[in-house]
């Protein structure tokens, strides 16, 4: 494990970086020997100064849950990081690019609690019954580090991306809620747009065969950390397509079928 004060030093650089738009070298290239668990303690440690700073925890998102992601990077489980007020999006927002420095888009199913879930030993049917409902999302991705290092041209590793919360920067949440017993989650498909020509396409299954199985995972995994999901929470699953660049003037839009849609555009 990582000095504190080494981690309390990473989570301030990525401060300044999501501050100042200026990307970090990845720190597994300065800290070769960084754990998975280095990783969430200094996104813990970036998430304490955000809500120090006033910024307001709305929920959690999922990553790396389909097989062959995992399987790319060289482990065993998805991965998740935390959602912030000021991330929150609504279906047919304008987004300003200049937010971000390499946005990407993925399509998602973002589950809003009505209850609390806690683990150890949190199941399917338990997420089902705490989840008021469902609706369309879009995850946008970004990084305050180098994707691939300038010098070496090496890529992120998994622990550098967790460190970097995940890579989540911002959430559009679409307009229809599902109630979760009027759908079979797992066959819910939808079509991803980019100015309105199909980019991808993809079905919930993909999501470690049920999106809501997600949630679950995530309620032990905060466990572990004397955590858990509070109502009223946003949880972005994980996604079921792969991501799409994206830049100023560019519109999303991901049609579900009869579950609804969700689009945005960049200006």
């Amino acid at each position: 494990m990582l000095p504190e004060t080494t981690i309390a030093g990473l989570a301030r650089r990525l401060d300044d970086a999501e501050r100042t738009g200026t990307p970090l070298r990845m720190f597994t290239r300065e800290h070769p020997e960084m754990t998975l668990r280095d990783a969430y303690a200094v996104q813990r440690a970036w998430a304490d100064l955000k809500i120090a700073g006033g910024r307001v925890v709305k929920g959690h998102k999922i990553g790396l849950t389909s097989r062959a992601m995992q399987t790319a990077v060289g482990i065993d489980e998805p991965d998740y990081g935390v959602l912030f007020d000021d991330m929150v999006h609504h279906d047919g927002d304008v987004i300003a690019a200049s937010r971000f420095r390499e946005p990407r888009v993925e399509v998602e199913l973002a589950f809003i609690l009505d209850k609390p879930l806690r683990g150890p030993g949190c199941t399917l049917y338990d997420v089902l019954d705490a989840t008021r409902y469902v609706t369309p999302a879009l995850e946008i991705l970004d990084a305050r580090m180098h994707r691939r290092d300038p010098e070496t041209g090496v890529g992120r590793t998994v622990v550098d991306t967790i460190s970097d919360n995940a890579a989540n920067a911002a959430l559009v949440l679409g307009g229809r809620p599902v109630r979760p017993a009027e759908a079979d989650l797992r066959w819910i498909a939808a079509l991803l747009f980019r100015n309105g020509r199909i980019e991808e396409t993809g079905v919930a299954a993909g999501v470690l065969n049920n999106p809501a199985m997600g949630i679950a995972w995530l309620a032990d995994k905060l466990a572990a950390h004397g955590e858990s999901l509070a109502a009223g929470e946003i949880v972005l699953a994980g996604s079921f397509t792969r991501p799409i660049d994206v830049a100023a003037g560019d519109t999303i839009h991901a049609d579900y079928g009869p579950y609804g849609s969700v689009s945005c555009r960049f200006s």
